[in-house]
């Protein structure tokens, strides 16, 4: 740390994260509450109860195989599961959202304490690491996602560390030996990040482009020597291939392949629906089969919604200035290199190559791993502005001023993660009666097709596929693929002509369903069940 911190002010450090991040993780996310989260839980429950890595439905036909059970993760990585699942075995708790949050809440106070490292480190003063640690707990929005059982709290922690150790190794006055520990940890970490997130593999590029950045431009660098440079992406390398190689070599036994093949499609989506395409071809032939609008119009959409989540949810409105500011001072520190090379790289990705998945949630995904830097520099960025108006205003304290504004932005931070967490709080989720419903009239084996399989699963452990962003007929091939026998429409209008759960070209199945579907009595409000004939 930039600031020397006694062993009894380490402990309070610590002692402030965990409290903190137990109480966040499990007061705000007491249970299940989107898609995503009931994925990872089912394949961890599965896992511990000795099922193995496999799904029982398919949530998106990208990736999918010819059949089911089928193995698990072919889009999504896997880490999330894992942690979920150790949990539950530490505390032999199956099923248990509680158990399975214990790794996700010590990640949370991992990443607490990067915060506190960060603020020490690039601030130099006690003022900076306890301000930055705490906005890094109290991070706005993402409070609302820390407890959740997905890869914010995972990639965050490993994501911010593989920085962190990247920046360690990218200083020129630091020792080859201790350099190349570095690069292997900040290797190891991005292969953490990738088992988290696809995206995850960025990581490595940016350590490598960090070492081209050096070479070309940095003169330390160019005095060290090319071999050092390279002996530092060897290094790197080996770390992340350490921790992905089980994970390549689990999928070339499943798949035949290192990695699923599939998720490459999304770069030519022409909407966030393509995910659900029966088949999942999406080619640059359909991205640009009505000219170049569509590509245009794509990226202009991820382009300004991808801006509002950098505002207000890495900079939290009030901190996005001063982060700019305090980077804009740091910008030729060398540690900060791999930091920048990141934000570039990720916002780029996420609006001009995967832009539906990316202003839908990737880059709220991933830029997690940017809170506790932008934390620390927005302190930074704070005392150069106090600094600015004290050089004008004589009368003015920059001391007390940093002090009084510090604790300003600080009760910010806590105030809007209280007024956005308290209202979306997630309670402990138990079977609707909905779901208790359909699983009394269903048999225990059946396979449905539903606007969320992996939500049906968890409450029901009902198997079956997604519903198709295709036109009713291709229903009864993918049903004779699957061994799907029935089909389930949730949040029907009143009218019966319209749903949320399904597209618009599915949306003639309520006025004009197909032959091969049969109605079925179903004594639910808005929800209608279909036996399919075949």
């Amino acid at each position: 740390m930039g600031v020397s911190v006694t062993n009894r002010e380490r402990l309070i450090l610590v002692m402030v994260a965990l409290v903190g991040a137990f109480f966040i993780t499990r007061y705000f996310v007491a249970g299940p509450g989107y898609t995503d989260v009931f994925y990872h839980l089912n394949a961890a429950n599965r896992l511990v109860t000795g099922q193995g890595l496999t799904d029982p439905y398919y949530w998106t036909y990208i990736g999918a195989t010819d059949k089911l059970p089928a193995p698990s993760h072919l889009y999504w990585m896997p880490l999330t599961s894992l942690s979920a699942a150790v949990g539950m075995w530490l505390l032999n708790a199956p099923n248990s959202y509680t158990a399975a949050q214990l790794l996700f809440s010590l990640m949370f106070a991992g990443l607490v304490l990067v915060g506190f490292w960060c603020g020490a480190y690039l601030g130099g003063t006690r003022r900076h690491m306890w301000v930055s640690g705490l906005i890094t707990l109290f991070s706005g929005i993402f409070v609302r996602y820390w407890g959740a059982i997905d890869t914010f709290a995972p990639y965050a922690l490993a994501g911010s560390l593989s920085l962190v150790f990247l920046g360690l190794s990218n200083r020129a006055e630091v020792r080859p030996q201790r350099t190349l520990i570095y690069a292997v940890l900040g290797g190891a970490f991005a292969g953490f990040a990738h088992l988290t997130r696809a995206d995850g593999v960025l990581l490595v590029l940016v350590g490598w482009a960090a070492l081209g950045w050096s070479l070309l431009f940095n003169r330390s660098d160019q005095r060290m020597g090319l071999g050092r440079l390279i002996s530092q992406g060897v290094a790197l390398t080996l770390g992340y291939l350490v921790v992905m190689l089980p994970w390549f070599i689990r999928n070339l036994n499943v798949l035949g392949t290192p990695m699923p093949l599939g998720g490459t499609q999304t770069i030519w989506f022409t909407s966030y629906d393509d995910l659900f395409n029966y088949p999942p071809l999406s080619t640059p032939a359909t991205l640009f089969a009505n000219g170049i609008g569509e590509f245009v119009a794509s990226r202009w959409l991820a382009l300004t919604n991808n801006l509002g989540t950098f505002v207000a949810v890495e900079g939290l409105i009030v901190m996005t200035p001063l982060m700019l500011i305090g980077f804009w001072g740091r910008r030729r520190t060398e540690f900060l290199q791999p930091f920048w090379i990141y934000v570039v790289g990720l916002h780029l990705a996420m609006t001009f190559v995967f832009p539906f998945p990316g202003y839908r949630g990737g880059l709220l995904h991933s830029a997690a791993a940017l809170v506790p830097f932008w934390a620390a520099l927005s302190v930074v960025g704070l005392d150069a502005v106090v600094d600015w108006v004290a050089r004008r205003r004589r009368r003015w304290n920059a001391r007390s001023a940093k002090t009084v504004f510090s604790i300003g932005l600080v009760a910010m931070a806590i105030l809007l993660s209280l007024r956005i967490g308290l209202p979306n709080r997630v309670p402990p989720r138990d079977t609707s009666p909905f779901y208790q419903a359909l699983g009394a009239q269903l048999p225990p084996a059946a396979r449905v097709m539903i606007n969320d399989p992996a939500q049906l699963y968890y409450f029901t452990g009902l198997g079956g596929v997604v519903l198709p962003n295709e036109s009713p007929d291709v229903i009864v091939d993918i049903a004779r693929k699957y061994g799907v026998k029935y089909v389930l429409i949730e949040e029907v209008s009143d009218d019966g002509r319209s749903s949320n759960a399904i597209t618009e070209k599915m949306v003639s199945i309520l006025t004009a369903p197909p032959d091969f579907l049969v109605p079925m009595p179903f004594n639910v409000p808005n929800v209608r069940l279909y036996e399919i004939r075949y």
